[in-house]
Parts: C-alpha cells; sequence; structure tokens
C-alpha cells in the first residue's frame, strides 16, 4: 500500500514537471509568432499566436490544480516541497511571459498593415526576438535537465536585453527622434515587453537554482566563488607540498 502510494505520488511530480516544459513550450510558439508578426507584418502570425490563449490557460489550471493536490494531499518535503513551489512560481512567470508575448501580437495586428516600429529599428527588434527565443530554449534546457551552473548564464543573455531596451528608450528622448509620437509609444512599450520577458527567464532559472541547490542565485554564485578560491588555495598548498617533498628527497652531494 505504501509502495503504491509513493508510486502514485512520484507520477504526481513527474507529470506537473512535464507540464511546465508543456507550458514552456506554448509560451515559446506564441513568442515566435509573436515577432514574426511584429517583424514581418504577418497577420497570420499574430493571429497564431493570440489563439493560444487558450490553451495557455488550460496548461496554468492544470499546473495549478496538480500543485494544490500535492501540496494538500501529499505533504511533500525537503527537495519535493522545493520542487513543489518552484514550480508554483515558474507557472506565474510562464504566464506573464505568455501574456507580454500577446502584447506583442497585438500590437503588431493593431498596426497591420504598416510596421508596429519605424524600419530604421527593426534590426533592433529583431536582435531582441533572437535572444529571447535563445533565454527560451536554455530555459527549456534547465527544466528538462535542472542544472544550477545552466541557469546561471541566463542573467548574462539578460544583460544584453536590457541594454538594447535601455538604447532604443535613450533614441527616444532625444531630439533628432523623426518619427511620430505614436511611434515612440509603440517602440517603448514593446521593447519593455521583450525585456520584462527575458526578466521572467532569468526568474525561472533562479526558481532553478534554489530547486536544486535550496540557495539564491547570489549565494550559490557566491558559494561558487568561495569554492573556486578554496579549489586554488588548496592547489597552492599541494603544489608547495610536491616541491617541498622532491626537494627533502635529494640527496646531498658527499
Amino acid at each position: 500500500m505504501i509502495v503504491s502510494m509513493r508510486i502514485a505520488y512520484r507520477e504526481h511530480l513527474d507529470n506537473f514537471a512535464h507540464d511546465l516544459i508543456v507550458m514552456c513550450d506554448t509560451v515559446r510558439s506564441i513568442m515566435h509568432n509573436a515577432s514574426e508578426a511584429l517583424l514581418t507584418v504577418s497577420l497570420e502570425s499574430a493571429e497564431d499566436s493570440l489563439s493560444s490563449a487558450d490553451a495557455l490557460e488550460e496548461i496554468r489550471q492544470r499546473c495549478e490544480d496538480r500543485a494544490v493536490q500535492l501540496l494538500a494531499l501529499e505533504g511533500p518535503v525537503a527537495r519535493d516541497l522545493r520542487q513543489v513551489v518552484s514550480s508554483i512560481y515558474i507557472v506565474e512567470d510562464f504566464d506573464r511571459m505568455g501574456a507580454l508575448a500577446m502584447h506583442i501580437a497585438k500590437a503588431a495586428r493593431r498596426r497591420h498593415p504598416e510596421h508596429a516600429v519605424p524600419d530604421q529599428l527593426l534590426g533592433y527588434f529583431k536582435e531582441m526576438a533572437r535572444l529571447v527565443d535563445e533565454m527560451g530554449e536554455k530555459t527549456r534546457d534547465i527544466l528538462v535537465d535542472p542544472n544550477a551552473d545552466v541557469a546561471l548564464v541566463l542573467n548574462e543573455d539578460d544583460d544584453a536585453i536590457d541594454d538594447l531596451n535601455e538604447y532604443m528608450l535613450t533614441m527616444l528622448t532625444m531630439r533628432e527622434w523623426a518619427h511620430t509620437t505614436r511611434a515612440a509609444v509603440d517602440v517603448a512599450l514593446l521593447s519593455r515587453y521583450y525585456e520584462r520577458y527575458a526578466d521572467h527567464c532569468v526568474n525561472v532559472a533562479a526558481r532553478i537554482v534554489y530547486l536544486t541547490t535550496g540557495l539564491s542565485t547570489d549565494e550559490y554564485r557566491e558559494k561558487k566563488e568561495r569554492d573556486r578560491a578554496d579549489a586554488d588555495m588548496a592547489a597552492r598548498f599541494a603544489e608547495l607540498e610536491r616541491q617541498f617533498s622532491h626537494r627533502g628527497n635529494q640527496r646531498p652531494p658527499l
């Protein structure tokens, strides 16, 4: 009886983890179609993005039900509890990421058949779209194979998105801005949507760090630095010991 209950419990956890991957894939598809709509003025891509809202909500609700069942009926502890709690937060991050991607799709649909942003800025948005797509792929990878070290890499990608967002906001405030106020508002909002999407990828990475180590991202980074310093010190002492041992073994000349 106890064994069968334990098997059912593990199945619940595994199904929850699988649903997170499915939700991640759904969000990535929504963002891919939204970016396609923005960059290529594709009304079809915008509609494809927006039509995924019901599917995303269905997965979110299923994840919520699983979390309630696991917490209320199973009473997880230690790492299992961290997995459930982390997963609850990840679901919320994915839900917000889906909403942000759909904001981009709505902007592209609203301005169709025109571009939502000036042609001169399309290259910057293309780069932002590429970066968030890569971040989404890395996010999926750490869901499939939780790894704290890989999760830390997402912070570097987020820094690149932040730089692009800051640069475009700076351009909007320059006197040389040659486009309409409406275009300025669209650029500011769309850039912000990409920037916030990337932030949520970093949030998911932080949950994975906590899941695998029990530490926050900053605490884990500090621990890695201490471990690296300790390893360097140990290597130096080992080398000194080897050198002195070698000298001690040398016989003095007769």
